[in-house]
């Protein structure tokens, strides 16, 4: 996808001014990972009115919604920093799009990290900063990447959202 030569659909957009979706970008590297949370995000989301339902954790640049468009020079961007609580390129936009979270979902709203929780990478800022607010799935504990994600895209066939646990 980042080779200039490549022609398929996605990587031609990629080039384009426009860009593409982050969504469709970060499902084709990630596959049935990203694909299963991606599916599962948009067909359960449940957010207040003028809050994104669905958002995705970027390297540099927080929360972001899945249809915004990142170009390749954004990819390149994302390349270069290390998903890490101590790399300030990652944790401070981050922390800015946790915050703005935070105050429109109020503190009766529950949010739901589908990302990995056997890391501090995503739970070290966004416990802080969301605190009792949030959770993930409990069937997420002990099974895999490519595991979860199956396990995602058949609740959504199924219709079967998955129970919540406080984070750690």
């Amino acid at each position: 996808m980042l080779n200039e030569q490549a022609t398929f659909d996605l990587a031609t957009r990629l080039r384009a001014p426009r860009g593409v979706a982050i969504g469709d970008v970060f499902t084709f590297l990630s596959g049935l990972y990203f694909r299963g949370k991606l599916a599962y995000a948009r067909h359960f989301a449940c957010a207040p009115e003028g809050t994104d339902g669905v958002l995705v954790i970027t390297p540099t640049r927080g929360l972001v919604p899945p249809e915004r468009p990142v170009t390749l020079a954004a990819l390149r961007e994302f390349a270069t920093v290390d998903v890490d609580p101590g790399e300030r390129r990652y944790r401070e936009p981050l922390e800015r799009c946790a915050r703005r979270l935070a105050q429109q979902v109020g503190t009766r709203c529950e949010v739901v990290l589908l990302g990995s929780v056997a890391t501090g990478k995503y739970l070290d800022v966004l416990r802080d900063l969301l605190g009792r607010r949030l959770h993930y799935p409990a069937d997420f504990v002990g099974i895999g990447d490519m595991s979860r994600g199956g396990l995602m895209l058949r609740c959504v066939r199924e219709g079967r959202e998955l129970d919540y646990v406080r984070a750690p």
